[in-house]
């Protein structure tokens, strides 16, 4: 059997027998640190020619939207971010220009949002490759989980579904969507190359959660809301 024949989540089944049962299946491993508050933690991997490339996004918007990746992650969960570290493989003869101007895609992300690069590594290798690896933290009684979600309960979503995909179909298709307002159009692309993370909307998540009896369940959605639904559910 080949990975080919399983699948990413074929394969994620098979990797989560390795880990505590209680911890993955969320957007975040959330670890309880104290009785009152926990540890989220999150890593999301780019891959150049898979995740991102230069055709559609340069490299400074390819920084942003691997920080906005993991930032979603943690606000998926109702998560403050604390930090990340970096981890980036680039080929030797990969400019520094390119590799500075990710930098600064990545911090101008993070500083919307007041979350410092705190360490990662560096290495060669034949492929362009970022894993970002972010941590936040939540009080225990205001963790978000997908586990928690029953038939029946209303669907809320933010933000605008099918935006990011649209801008990417522009980019790679400049025929496509002619008929647009310029101002729709470059709102499409902009939700493509500066996606943003909904860390905004957790004040209000929290106040309903702090509402005696109710519960909330919920999941990043970038992959799609009927996917995100179907996890929920």
């Amino acid at each position: 059997m080949l990975i080919k024949d399983i699948g990413e989540q074929g394969l994620l089944t098979i990797l989560q027998k390795f880990c505590p049962a209680e911890i993955v299946g969320d957007d975040c491993a959330v670890m309880a640190t104290n009785p009152n508050q926990s540890l989220a933690v999150t890593t999301d991997m780019l891959v150049d020619g898979v995740h991102f490339s230069d055709r559609t996004t340069g490299p400074y918007g390819a920084g942003w939207r691997a920080a906005a990746a993991n930032l979603s992650d943690l606000a998926a969960m109702g998560a403050r971010p604390l930090g990340v570290t970096v981890a980036l493989a680039v080929r030797a003869d990969t400019a520094v220009l390119w590799v500075e101007e990710f930098y600064r895609g990545m911090t101008a992300c993070l500083q919307e949002y007041h979350t410092p690069i705190v360490g990662g590594d560096v290495v060669r290798s034949p492929v362009v490759t970022v894993a970002i690896t972010a941590f936040g933290e939540v009080e225990c009684d205001r963790t978000i989980s997908r586990s928690n979600g029953r038939s029946g309960w209303a669907i809320v979503a933010t933000g605008v579904h099918g935006a990011s995909r649209a801008g990417l179909e522009l980019l790679l298709n400049p025929e496509f969507g002619q008929n647009l307002e310029k101002g729709d159009r470059a709102s499409l692309i902009l939700a493509h190359q500066r996606p943003k993370p909904r860390l905004d909307v957790l004040p209000v998540v929290w106040e309903i959660l702090d509402s005696e009896g109710v519960l909330i369940a919920g999941m990043d959605s970038s992959d799609g809301l009927a996917d995100a639904i179907i996890q929920i559910c």
